[in-house]
């Protein structure tokens, strides 16, 4: 499915979601039902970071070649911090 834009002269730009190729050069308005033509403007393309890209290209390689282990990989401990509250504590 793709959005395409239409101006309706009478109410204003809407958006429709068609299957892509199908979009007519005019299309009824959703609100007055008259006749709008259809609206061309940039596609909207963001920018990713080079993190979120990183982690992209990590995923489709994984899914590619994914990793292969020969045994599980040995329990580490996360160290412990107490609470700062607890040293104020009374002591017996």
């Amino acid at each position: 499915m793709a959005t395409y834009e239409y101006l309706c002269s009478r109410c204003g730009p809407f958006d429709v979601k068609l299957a892509i190729g199908t979009a007519p050069k005019a299309y009824g308005c959703p609100v007055c039902a008259g006749a709008a033509r259809r609206v061309y403007s940039s596609p909207g393309f963001t920018q990713t970071s080079h993190a979120v890209a990183a982690l992209h290209d990590q995923e489709a390689q994984a899914r590619e070649a994914p990793a292969v282990v020969s045994e599980v990989p040995p329990r580490t401990r996360v160290p412990r911090h107490p609470h700062p509250a607890l040293s104020r504590l009374p002591r017996p």
